[in-house]
């Protein structure tokens, strides 16, 4: 039987442009969280700026058990768990590991999507890099991109590869 004292990973939903400092009001409260961010290049009229923006738009990620559940709902801001089936998702430590592992990588792009409207096209397993063994989906227009859908989420996860990474399953 399940411990109700393991810590797990979820998703929480974040009001909009809320998701860092929701993270860094939990890390505050002692729970263990994480807002996923890429560097990405925004124009204004005068120059351009290289910032940091959270990678999954109105999502944070914590590790918590059973009893910080209440604690984590009671934070500003913070909507709710991201639900699968009735419950709130569980998402597994790997995929939190690949994702943390592959935006420390130089030049690391990865684009969120929602997974609604899209048809299922070859399976294709990586065959290099942190994401190496993963299987993934590759959609239109995609010689060199993998969809690695994160369970639960209702996201899929967008990762350029070059072809030559990828092997038809």
């Amino acid at each position: 039987m399940e411990n109700k004292l393991t810590k797990k990973w979820y998703a929480i939903y974040t009001k909009p442009r809320w998701e860092k400092k929701i993270d860094s009001v939990l890390i505050r409260k002692g729970i263990e969280s994480w807002c996923p961010l890429q560097k990405v290049e925004r124009q204004w009229s005068d120059r351009k700026k290289i910032v940091e923006e959270p990678l999954f738009k109105s999502y944070v990620f914590v590790r918590i058990d059973d009893t910080e559940r209440s604690k984590v709902l009671m934070t500003d801001g913070a909507l709710n768990f991201v639900y699968y089936l009735g419950k709130p998702a569980v998402i597994k430590d790997e995929e939190v590991e690949n994702i943390k592992l592959y935006l420390a990588e130089k030049d690391a792009r990865i684009t969120i999507i929602s997974d609604e409207g899209f048809s299922s096209g070859d399976l294709v397993k990586v065959n290099y890099g942190v994401f190496m063994d993963q299987e993934g989906t590759v959609v239109r227009g995609g010689k060199k991109k993998v969809y690695v859908q994160l369970q639960g989420l209702g996201q899929v996860m967008i990762v350029e590869f070059p072809a030559t990474f990828l092997t038809v399953k």
